[in-house]
């Protein structure tokens, strides 16, 4: 039972991740591969709030969310001038700068060696200490981000973003502002990333840099892909699939070293595959890249 506990509890980690992602890439139409990035902010930010300043998680989630939403607004600013691979290319730029930041800072991130005996949450004098507990917990702010979620999805914004998504051109002949919208779901993408980084810092209790590697980028775009791309549903089916299937691994007694190389092997084959022979994903009705040739 508290096996199964933890795997719900990362699938719904990786739900609000890929909720957010979903948000700029599959609505907005913005590839970024720097969400790992702001994954990581906001759980270092946790760990360190909780560590030295002795704050509380409901305290530490909050500045979470404002200091992503503000990296997020910078980093945004000027690299949604840019388009296309570029816009790809400066996401990735900041990917490498957060990390390599994380690994080398030592007196503030601990480096390589982390940040240990990060203290279990309280909320209203409740000690969230049990896995049951923080199930419950995760279960509570999942069904926050996606109430959060879809109401942005139906709103007059949502549909903004698809009409840019859809044709930019068209949506700017609407007189719509494309690079306000583009900058804004971006920071709100960015914003929700750091509340599942949150939630991992004080559940798994130690954080290094190495949760938080192009590597995961790549899984939570995966995640997305295979869920369908600007669908509702699609983000929670990605996690509960990618996030399961490898866990089978565990059942035939793999060591873990190899089980972690071929994870990363299967979620390789999976995207390729959906790429090829659904692009659309699990529930999606369309990609989020165009397959029509350049002129």
């Amino acid at each position: 039972m508290e096996y199964i506990l933890h795997v719900l509890i990362f699938i719904g980690i990786y739900a609000m991740l890929s909720m957010s992602l979903n948000l700029i890439m599959g609505y907005a139409g913005l590839l970024t591969i720097a969400h790992a990035a702001f994954y990581g902010i906001g759980a270092y930010t946790a760990a360190l709030m909780s560590l030295h300043l002795q704050t509380s998680f409901l305290f530490n989630l909050l500045c979470a969310i404002i200091i992503n939403g503000f990296l997020g607004a910078l980093i945004s600013i000027p690299s949604l001038r840019i388009r296309d691979e570029y816009f790809v290319i400066t996401t990735f730029a900041f990917q490498i700068v957060v990390f390599n930041i994380l690994n080398n800072w030592i007196a503030v991130t601990g480096g390589p060696m982390g940040l240990p005996s990060i203290p279990a949450p309280t909320i209203l004098g409740i000690d969230i200490s049990s896995r049951l507990s923080y199930f419950m917990l995760v279960i509570l702010i999942c069904s926050v981000v996606f109430l959060f979620y879809r109401r942005i999805i139906y709103s007059p914004f949502g549909r903004v973003l698809e009409a840019i998504r859809e044709d930019e051109i068209i949506a700017q002949a609407y007189g719509k502002n494309i690079a306000y919208y583009k900058m804004l779901v971006f920071i709100v993408g960015s914003s929700i990333a750091a509340v599942p980084g949150v939630i991992y810092a004080h559940y798994i209790s130690f954080i290094d840099p190495t949760s938080f590697t192009i590597t995961e980028s790549i899984a939570i775009i995966t995640i997305v892909i295979i869920g369908g791309s600007g669908s509702l549903l699609g983000p929670l089916v990605g996690a509960t699939v990618l996030i399961a299937l490898p866990e089978f691994l565990r059942l035939v007694s793999m060591p873990p070293i190899v089980a972690a190389n071929l994870r990363q092997i299967l979620y390789g084959v999976l995207l390729v595959t959906f790429i090829l022979l659904r692009p659309q994903g699990l529930l999606g009705k369309y990609t989020f890249y165009s397959t029509a040739p350049r002129k």
